[in-house]
């Protein structure tokens, strides 16, 4: 079973090349998923009709309580049936369906896919909250399926109506399985549920909110409205999710679900109300309806409510109909939407006030379409006919349980009535889609649609009608010819199903019959024929009579009312908080921190504030250089200033980190430290210098209560909650554990890099991730930039100034070139050459504007460079047992590059590093999720440490571990990490800045 589920992911992944190299006869093949599943389940028919539960349980999330588990019993088996077997239909029929040249075929082809995959997923799993994944996956592929035609707003429309609807009832369902899990013994596994069910309020509970899912999904009152909407999707859509899947999950939970809940009051009357009132609205609409596809919808709507009030009522009797019907209507109901489909593609229009002689130019469709309405109107010998049948004769003989006579007697009302409109509009599609009209309608045909575009009106008949072709035709005859096959061997199919019945509580299953004798059921039988007949009859009156009718407030209306005030409600709220603010955003958040948290805070026991105000007074010192330095940040204006006074606070910060034995968290926060302050201060160059306004004088004092609010809360969450701990902390064993599984000494690189490696590789993901948008943000040109290099031509560099924005250009008797014998070995009292006077001890020194260069700074910076790169490369080899590391080492480098920058400007940057970030970024990243291949073929696990010891001569025995690998991807990828920073933030905005002032000079 999770090998037939994989089959449809991979068939879906791998449907666009498919459609890309075969067109639209890629469905074929793609029609190999579901047929794997209709022949496996096939292949386990008789395990499963022997009382044999095939079954696969594989460990998922543990500590959820979640696993992986498929199971196949008699319900599960007949619904996995339904969808593949209607699925390999679908499929076959959509490569005849579509137009050659049509777009889209390959996300279509591959969604389709996916749902169908959705669906043997939904129906086999074992697991509740497997289920509800499937559920939502149902969700939205068909929200996608039904917004195929996405160019047209009717498809738009529907599609979010569609899933709107079903996530909200999938919400519903899920507290109610999450209540379930909880409160039952059985936890979330459906078979142990069914075998022990759980009672008691919150049981209760449960069972509203999976019903309120179920009807949600199944198109039930008062959410009945999606579903002939939906009807904007492609036929093979409507076929298959709206009459064999998407719909037909509510009705499988609702089955699943009953033997369970059958003794709760609330979920009969639920099943009466709601499976009742929709059979009844379903079935007068679609009497109104001159769409086939809508006439068909509303059918389907009135389908579902039936197959509901059935399966749901608790009886085995009732559940063996409803189990019979639900295969019933699958069958008949994709048949009639795939003829309706066929009609469609050969006339050109729906409209049953159209078409005339259908059935005499496309006698193979109109037999597949009588065949299917017949067995939906439940004539003999069809499998519909044997369904109903059974089921009024279970509701006569053994009523509704726990429910007085008279409930009995008001559900056989409700059938007959919903049976005899059934009987009506079925003979309205027989004649609608194929009979030769000869009277004009009762309603004449709009000359213009909704958009005002002129509507064509004209008859349509078999001259003017094109040819189908068998591809299309087959698959719905197929499925027609089934209901009748089925409906003449009622015996042998009631032997087959009641596996099912046999999981209710009460009652006798009794048996599937073409004939039970002249009892109740068939005088009402009778009746119900003679009635929808005389319907059918005076079609014209109730027409007319319909017309005539007001509209009334229906569920759509006031959905779309609702949506309306709730699209109001979100726009007066977002006026009021979102003001463009950002102190008011933050104030709105922290306050309700405060408000929330702060209320367990005045709850927490006493005992719990133990304060030490320091372990030497060292760190005291440190706490005097951050209090102030806060203090002076809040009252800075110019941003400069503020900047430098945050790096007070941070290099403190360092200062306690280290004097708590954590130099490997003060050496990485100094560093951190420094190249932020750097990377503002590049950015500072395009803010204004001081920040704006200062806030009013009562806004001060607002936000200075805020802020001590805040603080205090702050502190004392500090306080309380290491002081909380009621286990022993899981870094007791990490010493012993870094040795012994890391091969290291120092603790926390072993962490980052074994015991905690996926963090790291989400982490550094994100650095890549960010530093990517950045750049891409920040580059007029290509985001792959060449680097800036000196060029040298006879000894002239070709480069212009760098930072030289604002300065007066210097005189030259090449106007734009600088010889290096000009800048470097000049003397006298040349205009030129006095400013050049230096030493060149950068390379892309000469570049610099004059007034722009240091002396001191480029001489340092020669100095230390190399030495910060050997430290970096010290800090990265020694860092698995000292302090260090590959993030570490790489701002080391990343350090050195910014001096590099700052001394030389953007061309001394790319004599340094002549190379792409990019490229350092994704080797870094290559090697440090990469290296999880060598646990592997090691016999580990991902990212797991691989330690090797071997002896070298004169230097003795070698321990190398893998994950040196992995710290050394992190340091490249720190390393282009700050390379990009200063090539984006940097060297780009260099040349933002001084392009315009060299343009004009040389203007």
């Amino acid at each position: 079973m999770l090998g037939i589920i994989i089959i449809h992911a991979v068939m879906a992944v791998c449907a666009p090349l498919v459609v890309h190299r075969l067109g639209r006869q890629a469905f074929v093949v793609m029609a190999l998923a579901p047929a794997s599943a209709f022949v496996y389940a096939l292949w386990s028919a008789p395990a499963v009709l022997s009382g044999k539960t095939p079954e696969t349980v594989v460990s998922w999330i543990p500590a959820l309580g979640l696993d992986i588990a498929v199971r196949l019993d008699t319900l599960s088996w007949l619904m996995l049936l339904i969808v593949s077997g209607v699925g390999v239909a679908v499929f076959i029929y959509c490569s005849a369906y579509f137009a050659k040249e049509a777009s889209g075929l390959s996300r279509f082809a591959g969604v389709l896919t996916a749902f169908a995959g959705s669906m043997v997923g939904l129906v086999v799993a074992d697991d509740l909250l497997l289920m509800f994944i499937f559920w939502e996956l149902t969700t939205v592929f068909s929200y996608l399926l039904i917004g195929h035609y996405f160019e047209r707003k009717t498809a738009r429309r529907a599609a979010m109506q569609a899933i709107m609807i079903t996530t909200a009832g999938g919400l519903a369902m899920l507290v109610g399985v999450v209540i379930l899990g909880v409160a039952s013994e059985g936890g979330f596994r459906i078979s142990a549920l069914l075998n022990n069910p759980p009672t008691g309020p919150l049981i209760t509970a449960a069972a509203v909110c999976i019903f309120a899912g179920a009807a949600s999904k199944s198109a039930l009152i008062p959410t009945h409205f999606w579903l002939p909407s939906a009807m904007a999707a492609p036929t093979p859509v409507s076929a298959y999710l709206h009459a064999a899947a998407m719909v037909k999950a509510g009705v499988y939970l609702i089955a699943r679900m009953t033997p369970m809940f059958s003794t709760i009051s609330v979920w009969t009357w639920l099943v009466i109300i709601l499976g009742g009132g929709t059979l009844l609205v379903g079935g007068y609409r679609a009497l109104r309806q001159h769409d086939l596809k809508l006439l068909l919808a509303y059918g389907t709507v009135s389908q579902l409510g039936l197959i509901i009030l059935i399966v749901g009522l608790g009886t085995q009797s009732a559940a063996l109909a409803g189990v019979t019907m639900i295969l019933a209507h699958a069958l008949f109901k994709a048949a009639l939407f795939l003829t309706t489909g066929v009609i469609d593609a050969s006339a050109g229009t729906r409209d049953i006030r159209r078409l005339s002689g259908v059935g005499k130019a496309m006698p193979v469709v109109a037999g597949t379409g009588i065949l299917a309405a017949a067995s939906m109107m439940g004539l003999p010998p069809f499998l519909g006919y044997v369904a109903k049948e059974a089921a009024l004769e279970g509701i006569i003989h053994d009523g509704v349980p726990g429910q007085a006579e008279w409930v009995g007697a008001l559900v056989v009302v409700l059938i007959a009535v919903g049976s005899a409109l059934t009987v009506a509009y079925g003979a309205r599609f027989v004649w609608g889609a194929f009979a030769t009209k000869t009277t004009r309608p009762v309603i004449p045909l709009p000359t213009h649609n909704a958009e005002g575009d002129v509507v064509d009106s004209s008859l349509v008949t078999a001259t003017t009608m094109s040819r189908p072709s068998w591809t299309i035709q087959t698959p719905g005859a197929v499925l027609a010819l089934a209901g009748l096959i089925l409906g003449l061997l009622p015996t042998p199919l009631g032997n087959t199903l009641s596996g099912y019945a046999h999981t209710l509580p009460s009652g006798d299953p009794g048996y599937l019959t073409l004939w039970a004798g002249f009892g109740a059921p068939f005088w009402i039988t009778i009746t119900i024929l003679s009635v929808g007949a005389m319907l059918f009859a005076a079609r014209r009156t109730v027409e007319s009579f319909q017309a005539a009718v007001p509209n009334v407030q229906d569920s759509e209306r006031a959905y779309r009312r609702f949506m309306r005030l709730l699209d109001d409600a979100a726009a007066d709220v977002t006026a009021i908080t979102q003001r463009g603010s950002l102190p008011y955003y933050l104030s709105i958040i922290l306050i309700f921190t405060v408000s929330v948290a702060g209320y367990a805070l005045l709850r927490t026991r006493p005992e719990l504030f133990q304060v030490k105000l320091w372990d030497t007074p060292a760190q005291a010192l440190a706490l005097g250089v951050i209090v102030p330095a806060v203090i002076l940040v809040a009252r800075a204006r110019r941003r400069v200033k503020a900047i430098v006074l945050m790096g007070f606070g941070g290099y403190s910060i360092a200062a306690i980190f280290l004097l708590h034995g954590a130099p490997d968290l003060a050496l990485t926060q100094v560093l951190v430290e420094t190249v932020t302050i750097v990377v503002m201060v590049l950015v500072l160059r395009r803010l204004p210098p001081y920040f704006s306004d200062r806030p009013l004088r009562a806004s001060r004092f607002g936000r200075l209560a805020l802020a001590i609010v805040v603080g205090v809360f702050a502190m004392a969450l500090a306080v309380i909650i290491p002081n909380a701990r009621i286990h022993e902390s899981v870094t007791v064993d990490y010493p012993a554990e870094a040795y012994e599984f890391g091969g290291g000494k120092n603790v926390v690189n072993v962490a980052l890099v074994d015991m905690r490696a996926w963090d790291t590789v989400g982490e550094i993901t994100v650095l890549l991730v960010a530093a990517t948008g950045v750049a891409s943000l920040i580059f007029l040109s290509r985001r792959t930039g060449e680097v800036f290099r000196l060029r040298h031509v006879d000894d002239v560099i070709e480069e212009s100034r760098v930072w030289s924005a604002g300065m007066a250009p210097m005189p030259n008797k090449d106007t734009d070139r600088l010889t290096f014998v000009e800048m470097v070995t000049t003397t006298g009292a040349s205009q030129l050459a006095a400013p050049n006077r230096f030493r060149k001890w950068l390379r892309a020194g000469p570049t610099l504007a004059p007034q722009r260069r240091s002396i001191i700074f480029e001489v340092v910076t020669r100095l230390m460079f190399h030495s910060m790169v050997l430290f970096g490369m010290f800090l990265l080899f020694s860092g698995h047992n000292a302090p260090g590391g590959g993030f570490a080492g790489g701002l080391v480098v990343g350090i050195a590059l910014v001096i590099r920058y700052l001394a030389g400007g953007r061309y001394e940057l790319g004599e340094a590093a002549p190379v792409n970030p990019g490229v350092l970024l994704g080797i870094g990243l290559f090697l440090s999720a990469g290296v999880g291949l060598v646990s592997l073929i090691a016999g580990g696990e991902v990212l797991q440490s691989v330690i090797v010891e071997f002896t070298v001569p004169l230097l003795g025995t070698v321990k190398f571990i893998s994950t040196l690998i992995f710290d050394i991807g992190v340091f490249l990828l720190v390393v282009g990490l700050v390379l990009d920073v200063l090539r984006s933030l940097g060297a780009e905005i260099d040349t933002h800045i001084d392009t315009p002032e060299t343009e004009g000079a040389s203007t």
